[in-house]
């Protein structure tokens, strides 16, 4: 059975696809959570240890607080609060910590730094999983013991304003409440507004016991302009004086007799130096927690705060409200919160968290009792059984409270060692699907190297001996001893792997399929390895060895993915594609200077692609020969003015960039002009291949597209001054879309011709740059501003590249595809992306939105991230279907093949690294991140993949 190579390629991707879904799905582990399927009660709390016969043996001590007031502020850096900028702007704050009744905090939040995760810490003491992130833009309710739950389930009246992924997560549980969309990006002043105006009214009314403010406006500042943008002053001044109205209206209805009142401020994560948030950089990790109450000894100056863990927040407002400890806690309590209460009720409280980590430490260690926090928690329970004997029998002499300090200390050691214990088991792998996945993904790639010969053939076709290995009786034996190792697996393993609880008739599509493709696995090998009986087919290349540039190209992609086995490489992976791509220019250099300076050919030979075979040939040649000379030191230079644009990486992303120059306001001026000139720049290398409707069409687009930015603030009109008539912009970039849409409708038509009634090379190519000029107009709009020049970089690198580099030097198909592969690589870390996932820029996903369609929303934040390689992509395919000698007609099936081997190979290598480092110390900081991002990647070329399969056809019917 003969396939065409794209055909082969795309349905490789699609099968590899579902193997990293498998693999996701037993890499990312479920938290850790207790057995106990009910939620927790007072009545199930543990007795005081001592003698039985005590009065108060086995109640909980009782509220701290009276009423508690949490204000979170959305993405709230540390520096915001203890650094200048707090000093600044948030002066009535800074007061209260340095000189008020106050405890201030260090709170670090654990990676992903995203808001449903973060709020999932501070309500339920427990540390989501790192798969979390992908559904913090669609939560559920929870379900999971937490705070909320118990506080409604005490009787407690709560309210809450702000942020509508709370009531998401826990709907039905206000009296009163309000949420805001924390998606709408560009939205930072009617977002907090709506939260504000119930304030007055709120603190006014007294049937409450529990308010929550989660304000949004930061976070959004964040993501539009960075945490140095000059609204970042009066956000932090307009929080400070709501934190001011609520402090001085607690005070003021705190009455003597009555418990005091706490209000706490927090921040669910921190801000990036690029304004984006998720990764597992200090500013993204580090945020404020302070606390404000009259039970708090007033302090006498400014005190280093203190670093704790985010989730320590949730058992200490739990006890301080006289509420169970949520079952899945792995925090500690805040010991100077209860420092003003009785030896006696301190060492309650801490035995309650010693109990809860304890019993969640039982759960999720078979060996838990060789654990040193479970050794040191026995030896404090029994020290404090012996303090409360000796204090019920009315000593009170100076050993009595020596011996409490020293039960205090050791109940203190055993939540540190358990807190720590229960970290290092943030989950269990399931190593089954892991396992499952990863014999899917190498067949894959397996299979891509043994068809490789056939595949980049001048016939573009892989026969693949279907039938033999289907009915052969290894097929059958295999899928049998598949299925006895299941059952053994999941008999021994039962609920704890996936695969275990497919359904059958699932386990049996993935077992024949794993199975078949290990048996066509075997067959295209042993007919490589067979004695030459017939010729082998004929390559598409010009020669069987290979060149200079072969052998870069071939090293530069293994090197780079056995790079990926080091974090540092991971973490400065654009410095690899920066070094590579620079290489490459050298390399090219190196071919230009060989063809016109080394080898002697006849002028009517030189340039006779593109240039007429007449007189002025030597002319022309002449020109192409500069030209061609100068095309590879331009592209070099451009790449190293675009890198300067964006600082991306971990070790030196803090580092001042062209791109924050620009975008500060007192250079707005700067900006506006060069996206102005970026723009026109677009028109004219893209509009010439294009139909006159799609001419106009492109320049109505554009101009709608320096409008947007205009209406949202990012650069000005000669005519319009700076910060008048600010809008969301939301008319211009739906005039833009219109635009966009009907570009591409015009190129599909084309497309969609060529494809089914016209056998006309030349209306397909016309058709893709159609379709690539809609997809550029669309980058266009979703770009910031400052990252213009890079897309108007990256098509003047196409064009220059197109008519002087890859026509003129010949080079086949696999050279140009790897080419375009390495360039859509540095374009994607150009933009400022990384392989952390604060450098997304979800705001791309809102232009346009009045408010969140999930839909678009992701598929435009996808397109935003991937701009860089999509358009090199699709310029790959304008390029091959471009070709008009003898040898193109197969280009783009090689094209295809090449791009699913390129993606195959790292993503495979990087699988299998991450296996073996799963317990690496930077497993989750960094190497998980680049696996979603490798994930991704794939999604995206097995997409462009079934795109080139669709184009790589013949009509259906000949006119």
């Amino acid at each position: 059975m003969k396939v065409r190579s794209s055909v082969f390629a795309s349905l490789c991707l699609i099968v590899e696809i579902c193997g990293i879904a498998l693999f996701l799905r037993g890499f990312f582990p479920a938290p850790v959570k207790s057995s106990f399927t009910l939620k927790s009660k007072l009545s199930d709390q543990p007795a005081e240890p001592g003698p039985g016969d005590a009065g108060n043996s086995s109640k909980v001590p009782p509220a701290l607080f009276n009423r508690v007031v949490v204000l979170l502020i959305d993405a709230l850096r540390e520096d915001f609060v203890y650094g200048a900028k707090g000093r600044h702007f948030m002066p009535y704050t800074r007061s209260l910590i340095e000189r008020g009744s106050s405890l201030s905090f260090v709170a670090k939040a654990r990676p992903p730094t995203v808001t449903m995760p973060r709020i999932k810490a501070l309500t339920t003491g427990s540390i989501p999983g790192f798969i979390d992130v992908v559904m913090n833009l669609n939560s559920a309710a929870m379900l999971e013991d937490n705070l909320i739950w118990q506080a409604r389930a005490a009787g407690k009246r709560l309210v809450f304003f702000g942020d509508d992924t709370w009531l998401r997560l826990f709907p039905k549980h206000f009296e009163l409440f309000d949420g805001t969309t924390s998606f709408f990006v560009s939205d930072y002043t009617e977002v907090d507004n709506n939260v504000t105006r119930h304030l007055d009214a709120v603190l006014e009314w007294h049937d409450w016991d529990v308010l929550i403010l989660h304000y949004l406006g930061l976070d959004h500042i964040g993501h539009l302009s960075g945490p140095h943008s000059s609204l970042v002053g009066p956000k932090l001044i307009e929080m400070d004086n709501v934190l001011k109205k609520i402090h001085t209206s607690l005070i003021s209805k705190e009455t003597e007799g009555t418990l005091p009142n706490l209000l706490v401020l927090c921040g669910d994560h921190g801000m990036s130096e690029t304004g984006s948030h998720g990764g597992s950089s200090e500013p993204e990790v580090n945020t404020p927690l302070v606390l404000l109450s009259p039970a708090f000894g007033r302090k006498a100056g400014l005190e280093k705060a203190e670093p704790v863990e985010q989730v320590d927040l949730a058992p200490t407002l739990a006890l301080g409200l006289g509420l169970p400890i949520p079952q899945n806690n792995v925090g500690r309590l805040l010991q100077p919160v209860f420092q003003s209460t009785p030896l006696r009720q301190q060492l309650r409280y801490l035995q309650l968290n010693a109990v809860q980590l304890s019993r969640l430490l039982k759960d999720s260690s078979p060996h838990f009792h060789k654990e040193e926090g479970h050794e040191l928690f026995r030896v404090a329970e029994k020290s404090h059984a012996n303090w409360v004997k000796l204090y019920l029998e009315g000593n009170a002499s100076e050993v009595l409270l020596n011996v409490g300090k020293k039960v205090l200390k050791q109940y203190l050691d055993a939540l540190k060692a358990m807190n720590a214990a229960l970290s290092r088991q943030l989950g269990k792998y399931d190593m089954y699907s892991m396992v499952l996945g990863m014999v899917l993904i190498l067949q894959v790639l397996l299979l891509l190297l043994l068809a490789m010969p056939e595949a980049l053939s001048s016939g573009a076709e892989v026969e693949l001996p279907l039938g033999p290995a289907l009915l052969s009786l290894p097929f059958f034996l295999l899928c049998l001893l598949a299925a006895a190792m299941h059952v053994l697996v999941c008999t021994s393993a039962g609920e704890l792997c996936f695969p275990c609880n497919l359904h059958w008739g699932a386990t049996i599509i993935l077992f024949t399929a794993a199975s078949a493709g290990l048996c066509l696995l075997l067959s295209l090998a042993a007919r490589r390895l067979a004695p030459m009986g017939r010729p082998a087919a004929k390559s598409a290349g010009n020669s069987g060895c290979f060149s200079e540039l072969d052998v870069l190209l071939l090293s530069g992609t293994v090197g780079h993915t056995l790079s990926l086995a080091a974090s540092s490489f991971i973490e400065e992976e654009h410095q690899t594609w920066y070094f590579l791509l620079n290489t490459l220019c050298l390399a090219v250099f190196q071919d230009v200077c060989r063809k016109y300076f080394r080898e002697k050919r006849p002028p009517a030979d030189d340039g006779a692609l593109l240039a007429p075979r007449d007189k002025p040939a030597h002319s022309s040649s002449s020109n192409r020969k500069w030209l061609a000379l100068t095309t590879p030191l331009m592209t070099l230079t451009f790449c190293r003015l675009l890198r300067s644009l964006n600082q991306t990486g971990v070790q030196w992303a803090h580092l001042p960039d062209l791109g924050h120059w620009l975008t500060s306001s007192e250079h707005k001026g700067a900006l506006s002009l060069l996206a102005a000139g970026s723009l026109v720049l677009v028109f004219i290398l893209v509009h010439r291949r294009c139909s006159l409707v799609s001419k106009i069409a492109l320049v109505l687009g554009l101009l709608g597209v320096y409008s947007y930015r205009a209406a949202v603030g990012n650069v000005l009109f000669p005519w319009q001054q700076d910060g008048r008539d600010l809008s969301k912009g939301v008319l211009e970039a739906r005039f833009v879309y219109v635009f966009v849409l009907g570009i591409l409708f015009t190129g599909a038509k084309d497309l969609l011709r060529s494809q089914v009634a016209v056998a006309d090379g030349g209306l397909k190519s016309r058709g893709l740059w159609e379709v690539y000029a809609g997809l550029v107009l669309l980058a266009a709009l979703v770009s910031r501003p400052h990252n213009l020049p890079v897309l108007s970089g990256c098509l003047l690198i196409q064009v220059a590249m197109t008519r002087f580099i890859w026509r003129d030097l010949q080079y086949d198909a696999a050279q140009v595809t790897i080419m375009h592969v390495w360039f859509g690589q540095a374009f994607f870390y150009f933009q400022g992306n990384s392989n952390n996932i604060g450098t997304v820029d979800i705001s791309a996903g809102f232009i346009g939105l009045e408010t969140y369609v999930e839909a678009p929303a992701c598929l435009l934040t996808a397109f935003s991230t991937y701009t860089g390689p999509l358009l090199w992509a699709i310029h790959l395919a304008w390029y091959l279907t471009s070709q008009q000698d003898s040898r193109a007609a197969p280009s783009l099936g090689h094209g295809c093949f090449c791009l699913a081997l390129l993606r195959s190979t790292p993503a495979a290598a990087y699988i299998i690294m991450v296996t073996a480092l799963r317990y690496h110390l930077f497993i989750w900081s960094v190497f998980s991140p680049k696996l979603l991002y490798e994930s991704a990647h794939t999604l995206v070329i097995t997409v462009v993949c079934l795109f080139f399969t669709a184009m790589d056809r013949k009509p259906t019917i000949q006119l």
